[in-house]
């Protein structure tokens, strides 16, 4: 099998904003691939771009993705380890549009052997329940949207936090106070808080049971994180800190997190988020699988790989509901009071309608 031809194109998704810590999206700035072979099986993915985590843009994914596609156009997408090895070999970095490229890969060997992505992948469907996340608000807003998310059956509320602890700790009181002590919350301070900060924050929001903390501080403070764990009674998860398996390994030696969140577009695909996923297993150290602003083709091939792994045992997958204004994606996952269902068809299973790509701009190659 050799890849015939490769299309890429801008997949701007309008929304509501949202806001966390470091960044505002207004829109969804993300790109759409399409690898096609010479036996008429073909793959597509997605990659998010978020340049404050990240350090891509939907342009330089656009025109990186261009030159990654020249790369491979002729060769073998079965041998996925030498396609990435290959990508790495002309680009450091650039892990957000190599993850789109390693998801297209990953589709087509599942539908070369009629499997379900997860299937391929070596997992059996498994229940997978969805937290939903509050962007930054006013407090009283944020407890405002809580009490509306458990109208509508959320269970798990993730609180994006990291702008001034003394009001975030104000947010968490004001929701906790909204939702009652029935529902799960964890928050997320996205590297907003300094060391100090982040001791007195958490230690004043302890008494309203926390699941854990995303990334409290900045990756460069990472060498602070043992002593912060110490410091706090509530579980600590590395986000920013952990781009690959090397970086999990590091931080778990070091006693610096109690869980970690695995995303595709930073890590640079699914094959190294198995990595990751299975570095914190060998350590017996939970992961959560995460994301930035992905449509529902990228969440799909998400929920494939959550059930692919019994290490990855908590889920943020709800990118799609944070504001999306347009769904351009056709089957895939489906949500069912924040339950994720998978259709049993091989590959990923999703893709994007042809009347939402021809308003993108877009290239082949």
């Amino acid at each position: 099998m050799k890849i015939s031809s490769i299309f890429i194109a801008r997949l701007t998704i309008p929304m509501e904003p949202f806001v966390i810590a470091t960044e505002t999206c207004y829109e969804a700035q993300n790109i759409y691939i399409k690898i096609q072979t010479d036996k008429g099986i073909y793959g597509v993915g997605e990659c998010s771009a978020f340049p404050m985590l990240v350090g891509e843009t939907q342009d330089s994914c656009f025109y990186v993705g261009q030159d990654l596609a020249k790369i491979i156009k002729g060769k073998n997408p079965l041998e996925i380890e030498n396609r990435l090895k290959e990508f790495d070999e002309y680009i450091a970095f650039n892990s957000t549009i190599k993850s789109a490229f390693d998801m297209a890969l990953y589709d087509i060997a599942a539908k070369e052997k009629n499997l379900p992505l997860y299937k391929y992948l070596g997992g059996d469907k498994k229940v997978i329940q969805t937290d939903l996340t509050i962007g930054i608000d006013t407090p009283q807003q944020m407890a405002e949207k809580a009490k509306r998310f458990i109208a509508d059956s959320v269970t798990i509320i993730k609180i994006k936090l990291g702008k001034n602890g003394e009001e975030d700790v104000e947010r968490v009181r004001l929701i906790r106070e909204a939702v009652g002590s029935n529902i799960r919350l964890r928050v997320d301070a996205n590297q907003g808080w300094d060391f100090p900060t982040a001791v007195k924050t958490l230690k004043a929001i302890e008494q309203y049971d926390i699941d854990f903390c995303e990334q409290p501080m900045h990756h460069r403070l990472d060498e602070l994180l043992p002593t912060l764990r110490k410091e706090v009674k509530i579980p600590i998860m590395a986000d920013e800190s952990v781009f690959d398996h090397y970086d999990a390994e590091r931080l778990i030696k070091s006693n610096s997190c109690d869980y970690i969140n695995i995303k595709l577009a930073k890590s640079g695909g699914i094959t190294e988020a198995i990595r990751i996923a299975d570095t914190a297993k060998k350590y017996n150290m939970p992961c959560m699988l995460g994301g930035m602003v992905e449509s529902r083709l990228a969440l799909t091939a998400k929920v494939h790989l959550a059930m692919a792994h019994e290490n990855i045992k908590f889920y943020d997958l709800d990118t799609c509901l944070l504001g999306h204004l347009e769904d351009p994606v056709t089957s895939g996952a489906r949500y069912n009071n924040y339950f994720l269902e998978l259709p049993d068809v091989p590959g990923i299973g999703a893709d994007i309608s042809e009347n939402f790509l021809q308003r993108m701009e877009s290239i082949t190659l």
